[in-house]
């Protein structure tokens, strides 16, 4: 690859719902740019972007992947992003390294979820955007069904610079609206020939020009002034206020084609270079001076001193870690020295690459704006900034959103435990969106992830990658129980053997603990030495060890008050050992005796959804013996507050993906225990003897 100066980059994310055909755009334009010789298909798991081999399976992309191609004396760095919501961690960490967001739709479906929560994400990190529909040769699809959708959904700002020719199976070429040029695509050469613009789109090319027109104008004083005495603007002029606007995120423009059969690529290429702005048009990124903690603006330049933001790693059993960064300012170059001014910690910057798919082109220098990778970092993580060492500054953090379905993570062969917990840990330098949790209780090891999907990739990557194989469960619910009335009870062990018999007397009262604490309160009530002082402490001791273990279905118990208050003892037969066996006799006499329950977690649960499904959402919540406590507008959606008991929530990410169509989301946290429900706890008691016969 030759060197590219930043003004020749064009920096394009490929975004969208599941299914819009973004790896497929991604491969066309790899194949038109002449960067690759044949077109891989992911039916056939032939492409480049979606190389691993959970993708290859699944047929899904399942991370971020790069693919710089070269078109002219301009360098695109595409990035293709997973479209499913499980992966949206990937969608976030592949936003930080563009400076356009392509937003994919579909020419038959039209605006998905997908399309929405791509459009959510670039409009509230006010990012450039624009949009191409694709499938345009596909029975049904329709480009002004989907146009006026955009329009109607996302506003004024969304502006045709494309139109197509002919519709489904006769699509067969664009009008670049603007310079007012058409294109045929030949089947035969796979090129693109000049042609007349067809009489009956002549005046909708008319009236697609004025909208960019209007828009444009719209974002710049001057040339509204022009606009608005002329009635007119140069072709030059709107260009110019393309980008401009664009840059700003004030305007959406949209092109149109075939990912598939290769229509209206080259119109899609020429815009990219033409219309969509260069890393140097960009706003500029907000970073914080180490030194100052002062908020500083960084301009992407080439001659400014180095700064890199690294926004994804990818863990290789092979090659070890790599890192992917984006050079914001000054140059990367090989074998230099680097500030991480995240961890306050030098790097070495060994070999780059330029990285395409799976494969690594070395380089010596990396421009700014330009996207790079440099393998075996140290300490260097997914969101760190590497930086010069006299100028250190730090870019802001990836914020990625909370796990929301956990799994219990067990080996399906003894011995593998070493395995699965190291490769877990190299994936998550890797996917920053799952969180690794350990159960002491139940000795569980517990993944957090977005989704089934996302948990399941998980435990397979273990088995590929790692060679641990897993089977994924739902965790143990941590139950309690606890006491609701009080026993006064006595404990006593009395044993005579040849030599020193065994001999401890205890009276203990249970009782329930009102005063909101959870642990045991331990009461001395001793008078007149009936229990020597040296004793006492043995009885809690035995107490304590007790309390892990209830007498309902083994599970710990809470909110107890036991109070010691009389006992009798023998001068040579008594012992700590034995004063510590009376209190466990008592303490199964008077847990026994003072209406033992099992109690369960609450958890405080928040849902956000969009007004359409608030019945459902609430009527579900009901159903998993929830309680809804409030709601109310929250970003154009409706937050639902609600308390709902941990048992029924275990597949809640996924219940409430397909009651609402995966707009919804939801955040829970641990609220207190309550009393489990009769006909519940009768199943659990059941169910923990179970296992206790079968151990």
């Amino acid at each position: 690859m030759k060197d590219y100066r930043t003004k020749n980059l064009r920096n394009v994310g490929i975004v969208g719902h599941s299914g819009a055909g973004k790896t497929t755009l991604t491969e066309a334009v790899l194949f038109y740019t002449k960067t690759i010789d044949r077109v891989g298909k992911v039916e056939d798991g032939t492409t480049i972007s979606d190389y691993d081999s959970e993708e290859r399976k699944r047929r899904i992309s399942v991370s971020t992947s790069i693919a710089p191609c070269e078109w002219g004396n301009t360098k695109i760095n595409l990035v293709d992003m997973p479209g499913y919501f499980d992966f949206i961690g990937e969608m976030i960490e592949g936003l930080r390294a563009v400076d356009v967001a392509l937003i994919t739709v579909c020419g038959v479906s039209g605006i998905q979820v997908g399309t929405e929560k791509a459009w959510n994400y670039v409009n509230k990190n006010k990012m450039p955007r624009a949009f191409f529909i694709n499938k345009l040769d596909r029975e049904n699809s329709n480009f002004e069904k989907v146009l006026l959708e955009l329009k109607e959904k996302f506003g004024i700002s969304i502006v045709p610079i494309q139109y197509p020719i002919g519709s489904e199976a006769d699509f067969k070429g664009v009008v670049n609206v603007i310079s007012r040029r058409a294109r045929i695509f030949n089947p035969k050469t796979h090129q693109m020939e000049e042609a007349d613009v067809p009489a009956e789109l002549v005046n909708k090319i008319d009236e697609c020009k004025n909208m960019i027109m209007e828009a444009v104008a719209e974002t710049d004083e001057v040339l509204l002034d022009k606009y608005f005495s002329e009635g007119e603007l140069s072709d030059e002029e709107i260009y110019q206020g393309l980008i401009n606007g664009s840059s700003k995120g004030d305007i959406a423009p949209v092109m149109c084609g075939s990912g598939l059969n290769g229509i209206g690529i080259e119109t899609l290429v020429e815009d990219i270079v033409e219309c969509f702005p260069s890393p140097e048009n960009i706003e500029t990124v907000k970073a914080k001076d180490v030194k100052t903690a002062k908020e500083v603006q960084v301009k992407i330049d080439e001659n400014a001193p180095f700064s890199a933001f690294v926004f994804k790693t990818i863990a290789d059993p092979f090659v070890g870690k790599m890192s992917l960064f984006r050079v914001m300012s000054g140059k990367a170059k090989a074998d230099s020295t680097v500030y991480n001014s995240k961890k306050d910690k030098q790097e070495k910057l060994g070999t780059m690459y330029f990285v395409r798919g799976k494969s690594q082109v070395p380089t010596q220098e990396i421009v700014a704006g330009d996207i790079g990778a440099v393998a075996k970092l140290q300490f260097t993580g997914t969101g760190d900034t590497l930086c010069e060492m006299s100028a250190p500054i730090a870019f802001e953090d990836i914020k990625f959103p909370e796990p929301s379905m956990s799994m219990a993570v067990l080996p399906k062969s003894k011995g593998d435990e070493d395995k699965i917990s190291s490769g877990l840990n190299k994936l998550l330098e890797e996917d920053p969106t799952f969180k690794i949790s350990r159960d002491v209780e139940n000795a569980e090891v517990i993944v957090s992830g977005i989704g089934e999907t996302h948990l399941d990739i998980i435990a397979s990557k273990l088995k590929n990658k790692f060679g641990a194989d897993v089977i994924l469960e739902s965790p143990k619910i941590p139950y309690r129980e606890t006491i609701k009335k009080s026993a006064d009870v006595q404990g006593k062990h009395k044993k005579q053997s040849g030599g020193h018999g065994q001999y401890g007397d205890v009276w203990i009262k249970f009782e329930p603990r009102d005063d909101g604490e959870d642990d045991l309160q331990f009461v001395d009530q001793v008078v007149g030495g009936v229990v020597p002082r040296q004793y006492i402490p043995a009885v809690e001791k035995g107490l304590r060890e007790c309390i892990q273990h209830g007498v309902l279905a083994g599970y710990p118990v809470i909110r107890l008050k036991a109070t010691l208050h009389d006992g009798s003892f023998h001068p040579v037969d008594s012992s700590e050992m034995a004063f510590k066996v009376a209190a466990s006799l008592a303490y199964k006499k008077g847990l026994q005796a003072a209406q033992p329950v099992l109690l369960e977690p609450i958890m405080h649960v928040e849902v956000k959804v969009p007004e359409d499904y608030m019945g459902d959402v609430m009527g579900d919540i009901n159903k998993k013996r929830g309680r809804v406590l409030g709601m109310e507008p929250d970003e154009g959606y409706q937050k639902i507050v609600a308390e709902v008991p941990m048992a029924e929530m275990s597949k809640y990410a996924t219940d409430l993906k397909s009651m609402t169509q995966a707009r919804g989301s939801f955040e829970m946290s641990f609220a207190r225990y309550e009393e489990v429900p009769a006909v519940e706890a009768a199943k659990i008691i059941e169910n923990a003897q179970k296992l206790k016969e079968a151990e």
